[in-house]
């Protein structure tokens, strides 16, 4: 049994055949927190409007949250694009677990964290229509691949391993779109007074530090299967959990080189509109 202050998960897609509930059940059973933040796309309203796929995994780690918020364990629920449905609900506590548009975390070591799924930021880094829809389709295509080049691995009893992020890591313009919204990410945090940034949505965990901030994004649990935690003593680190559970990285001390006095690249504005969402109380 592991031990944190806190615990960060996001882009489950229950309901979906690439969710990877078995690998998040098993965590969600050997870990133990104070607050668990769900940051978004728990469950997959949209996939389900075109097709459901719920077995009993799935059901098992819904019936798993329920359990932990009914105990000792704060159980934030922060919805994201694909559970939209349930931003309506946002202010309530719903079988104990808390309905948010927006959470700030304050980590042991007292810094402030703002706490979001993410697609908020789609409005600053933006895609044409057409490579949406390209990508989209292109995106199914490797998760479908995914899963049969896992189905092969498990019969050789080789360990869990995410051919689709391995393709999308060599992608150029998928870099290119991860790191502007990391940038977005940590542009509004900085102009919001918060010490970091804490979301989902682009199934690319990691951490990118600044002068002024720090970036996190805790993963997936369709690709990736991976989680922020906290330590007691403030310090993040990001885990993958399958077969053989590792610790992927612990937070930058120093800022990253390339973010570094006049080499960082700088999303000069962002719209007034945009920052209203984030506030921008002082620390």
């Amino acid at each position: 049994m592991r031990n944190y202050r806190s615990v960060f998960i996001s882009d489950v897609h229950l309901g979906t055949a690439d969710c990877q509930a078995d690998y998040l059940l098993d965590f969600l059973n050997n870990v133990r927190c104070e607050t668990l933040y769900l940051v978004g796309d728990i469950v997959d309203l949209i996939a389900m409007q075109r097709r459901v796929c719920f077995p009993a995994s799935h059901q098992a780690v819904i019936q798993k949250l329920l359990e932990l918020a009914a105990g000792s364990t704060r159980v934030v629920y922060v919805p994201g694009n694909h559970d939209d449905f349930f931003r309506r609900f946002c202010g309530q506590t719903i079988h104990g677990v808390e309905l948010l548009h927006k959470a700030v975390h304050t980590t042991a070591d007292g810094r402030r964290f703002m706490v979001c799924h993410g697609d908020q930021f789609d409005q600053v880094v933006r895609c044409s229509p057409l490579m949406l829809l390209v990508g989209d389709r292109a995106h199914g295509f490797l998760l479908r691949l995914n899963r049969w080049f896992n189905s092969v691995r498990r019969l050789q009893g080789k360990p869990y391993w995410s051919l689709a992020a391995w393709v999308k890591s060599r992608i150029g313009k998928a870099r290119t779109f991860i790191r502007r919204f990391e940038l977005a990410a940590l542009t509004a945090a900085e102009k919001g007074h918060y010490d970091g940034f804490i979301c989902g949505h682009i199934h690319s965990a990691g951490f990118l530090r600044s002068e002024d901030g720090l970036y996190c994004n805790d993963g997936d649990w369709v690709e990736h299967c991976t989680a922020l935690v906290e330590q007691t003593d403030g310090r993040l680190e990001l885990l993958h959990w399958s077969e053989s559970p590792v610790t992927l990285s612990c937070e930058p001390e120093v800022p990253s080189p390339e973010l570094s006095g006049d080499a960082r690249p700088v999303i000069d504005a962002l719209p007034a509109a945009f920052l209203e969402q984030f506030g921008g109380s002082a620390r």
